[in-house]
C-alpha cells in the first residue's frame, strides 16, 4: 500500500510545533507526498491562534513546493454536546476538519459521556475526521464511535503519534479501532500528527495495525489525493 498523503499535520501556528509551512511541504516534497492537511490546532488549546487565522487561510496557495495543501484544523471537543472551538461558519470555509479530544479542553467524563460527544461531533456536517480516538484518558465505546462514523461518512485515524511518543497506552484501543473500522467498512484516515517536520509523512506503526487488521487500500484515504478530494466533497 503506497501512502501518498498525510492528513494531520502541525505547524508554528499550533504553539506547540517547531516548523513552517514551507520546511513541512518540503519534508512531504522529498518524500513522494502528493498532499498534506495543514491542521493546526483550535483557538481552545493554549498558544494555539485566533480563529482569524483559520479564516484567513484562503491565502494560503493549495499547492507549495510541489505538495497540494489542503487547509483545516484540529479542532477541540468542549463539551458532551460535542460542541467544538471554532463555529460552523468557520468549518465551512476549510477544506478539512479534524475534531478530537484534548486534556487542555476538557475533562474526561465517564464512558458514555465521552462517547455521546464524540457521536455527536461525528454528526456535524463540517467534521470529516475524527482524531485519535484511541486516547486512553478518554474513554469511548468504541463499536458505537465506530459504527457512526461509517454511517455518517466520517474517517476514523489511525494516529502514528499516539503509537509512538504520545499518548503513551493507546495502542490496544488502536487495535481494536482498526478492528472495528474493518468491521464497519469505516474509511481511515492516517495522521502523522508531525509537530516536527521529519515525522510528516511517517505511518510506520499506523501500517502494521492495518496489515493486522486486514485493512486494505480502499479504506485507507491517505492513498490519492483524488481519493481525499472525492470524500470531503
Amino acid at each position: 500500500m503506497k501512502i501518498m498523503a498525510d492528513l494531520h499535520v502541525h505547524t508554528l501556528a499550533s504553539g506547540h510545533a517547531y516548523n513552517t509551512i514551507l520546511e513541512i511541504t518540503e519534508s512531504a516534497r522529498k518524500k513522494g507526498l502528493e498532499l498534506i492537511a495543514v491542521t493546526d490546532h483550535g483557538p481552545k488549546m493554549p498558544g494555539a491562534p485566533h480563529r482569524h487565522y483559520f479564516s484567513n487561510l484562503r491565502v494560503l496557495p493549495s499547492e507549495i513546493n510541489g505538495v497540494e495543501v489542503l487547509k483545516g484544523v484540529e479542532a477541540n471537543i468542549l463539551d458532551c454536546e460535542g460542541s467544538l472551538d471554532l463555529e460552523n461558519s468557520y468549518l465551512e470555509r476549510l477544506d478539512i476538519v479534524l475534531a478530537g479530544f484534548h486534556d487542555d479542553c476538557i475533562h474526561p467524563g465517564s464512558v458514555e459521556e465521552n462517547t455521546a460527544a464524540l457521536i455527536k461531533v461525528i454528526q456535524n456536517p463540517f467534521v470529516n475526521v475524527i482524531v485519535h480516538p484511541g486516547n486512553p484518558r478518554f474513554k469511548v465505546d468504541y463499536e458505537r464511535v465506530v459504527s457512526a462514523a461509517a454511517d455518517h461518512h466520517v474517517a476514523v485515524e489511525i494516529n502514528n503519534g499516539s503509537l509512538t511518543v504520545v499518548r503513551k497506552g493507546s495502542s490496544e484501543n488502536c487495535r481494536e479501532i482498526a478492528r472495528l473500522c474493518k468491521k464497519y467498512g469505516a474509511m481511515v484516515s492516517l495522521g502523522s500528527d508531525a509537530h516536527w517536520h521529519q515525522l510528516v509523512g511517517e505511518f510506520p506503526k499506523s501500517m502494521e495495525l492495518l496489515e493486522e487488521a486486514g485493512i486494505t487500500e480502499e479504506y485507507v484515504l491517505n492513498t490519492s489525493a483524488d481519493k481525499i478530494k472525492e470524500f470531503l466533497k
